[in-house]
This record gives C-alpha cells, sequence and structure tokens, in this order.
C-alpha cells in the first residue's frame, strides 16, 4: 500500500506539472483522478497510523458499540459473510495471528480495525465536497461512495469475526477454570 501511495504521488506530481505547463483538459481530468486516488491512499494509511497510536489494538471489546446487535447474525446469513470474508485482504495479517496473539488481544485488534474503517467510510465521501471546486460530479460521487462501500465491508468483517472471537474467549477461560478446579480438588486429596 506504501508503494502505491508513492507512485500516486509521483504520477500525481508529474500530472500536474503536466497541466500547468498545458492547461489541457484531459490532462486535467487524469491530475484529478490521480490526486482524488492519492488522497484515499494517504487518508487510509494516515487514519490507521492515528488510530494505532491512540489505540495500540487495546480496545475494550465489551464496549457496547462493538457489541453485536440483535440484527446482525440475520443480516451476516442474508449477505453470506462466510461466503466471502475470506477474499478481503488483511493490512497486517500478524494481528490477527492466533499463534502469535491471545484471542483477547485479536478481538480488541478487530475493533480498533473497525473504527479505522468506520472513520475511513466517513472521510472516502470528503471528495464529494471538491465538486464545486472541481467539477467531475459523478465520478466523484461514484469513487467516494464506492470506496465508503468498500471499507463497509471491512466492518461487517470485524463485526462478524468478534462474536466467534469471544465465544472462543469465553470457552477458553470455562477450560481453564475447570483446569484450576481440578487440580484444586485434587491438591486436597
Amino acid at each position: 500500500m506504501i508503494w502505491i501511495t508513492v507512485s500516486l504521488f509521483v504520477g500525481f506530481a508529474i500530472s500536474l506539472s503536466a497541466f500547468i505547463a498545458t492547461k489541457n483538459g484531459i490532462v486535467e481530468t487524469v491530475t484529478i483522478t490521480i490526486g482524488v486516488t492519492l488522497y484515499h491512499f494517504v487518508m487510509r494509511l494516515a487514519v490507521g497510523i492515528i488510530i494505532n497510536s491512540i489505540m495500540k489494538n487495546k480496545a475494550n471489546h465489551n464496549n457496547a458499540w462493538f457489541r453485536e446487535k440483535r440484527f446482525e447474525k440475520r443480516l451476516y446469513k442474508l449477505i453470506r459473510v462466510r461466503a466471502w470474508k475470506k477474499y478481503l485482504p488483511t493490512y497486517s495479517p500478524d494481528t490477527f495471528d492466533m499463534s502469535e496473539k491471545s484471542v483477547k488481544e485479536i478481538a480488541g485488534a478487530t475493533c480498533q480495525a473497525e473504527v479505522v474503517h468506520e472513520i475511513i467510510m466517513a472521510l472516502s465521501l470528503l471528495p464529494i465536497t471538491l465538486i464545486p471546486l472541481l467539477g467531475g460530479g459523478i465520478a466523484l460521487i461514484i469513487t467516494s461512495v464506492l470506496a465508503m462501500l468498500i471499507d463497509c465491508l471491512f466492518v461487517i468483517l470485524q463485526r462478524y469475526n468478534r462474536p466467534r472471537l469471544i465465544k472462543a474467549m469465553e470457552r477458553l477461560q470455562r477450560m481453564k477454570h475447570r483446569e484450576q478446579d481440578y487440580a484444586a480438588s485434587s491438591s486436597c486429596v
């Protein structure tokens, strides 16, 4: 993602220079397109960095915002999340690696990822405010809404996975308590 962002920045600088030199309409369209795309990449990286520096993957999964809502199970079944979730990329796979992280840490990371994508959803619509300045209303609306919807998929993914992680965490806790109870009762004999 960083490599793409750098490439977009270079492309934007070149196309902006070409537009300033030529005032060509096609070059202007290319410059605006690259600039808006660059915005989407820079904004995503910045939001991720800022939220990570604040939350450090330690969000409280018991917070009311992160708890599963009544309608969600039915919705996720209806839109078949289980069938498509494996096709979504993960920016930082090690954050969700169960061989390296505890289930509680991963649950916190899903909360943070949800917050990141919710903020990105809102900021994805910001280019629409540039329509009076840049024109290209239809293109800006379509790209902004599509970008928002893509991030909506990632919010759904986090909200779909978190209840399963919490159930796994509860099972592990029950097993741990049983082992402790067994060890305590064995030592009494």
